[in-house]
């Protein structure tokens, strides 16, 4: 993520992105509008993000990002280790996991996993 990290819109963003990068992106913005059809589009950390609920704050938000091997999709922790077993595979981290550009992104278990995320939010209301 070079000089993407200072763009003024989303579009732009996208648009800065090689190639392969962008489709990726564009495949989980995709799936986020899937799920969560009024969703604010916005920037956080100077990346994609997506609120889950009206006004969502950082830890209500599903956030992606381009990089040159691979694109970050960041739905919390608490998602990564509830489908830890299917994301094996996958390089996690506490909150994010890593889908690299040489395979197909897993469209089925990233929907799932916005929807564990989002019922997730209005249960607990955080």
């Amino acid at each position: 993520m070079s000089e993407t990290n200072q763009c003024e819109s989303l579009e732009a963003y996208f648009n800065a992105q090689p190639e392969k990068t962008k489709q990726a992106l564009l495949k989980l913005k995709e799936c986020n509008l899937e799920v969560i059809p009024n969703t604010t589009e916005l920037f956080n950390y100077n990346i994609p993000a997506y609120t889950l609920v009206e006004e969502g704050k950082r830890e209500q938000q599903i956030m992606i990002a381009g990089y040159e091997n691979h694109v970050g999709f960041y739905p919390n922790s608490t998602t990564i280790e509830k489908f830890k077993t299917e994301l094996n595979g996958n390089k996690t981290g506490k909150g994010t996991v890593q889908f690299p550009l040489d395979k197909p992104l897993p469209k089925e278990l990233i929907i799932k996993m916005i929807k564990f995320r989002l019922e997730l939010l209005n249960t607990t209301k955080t």
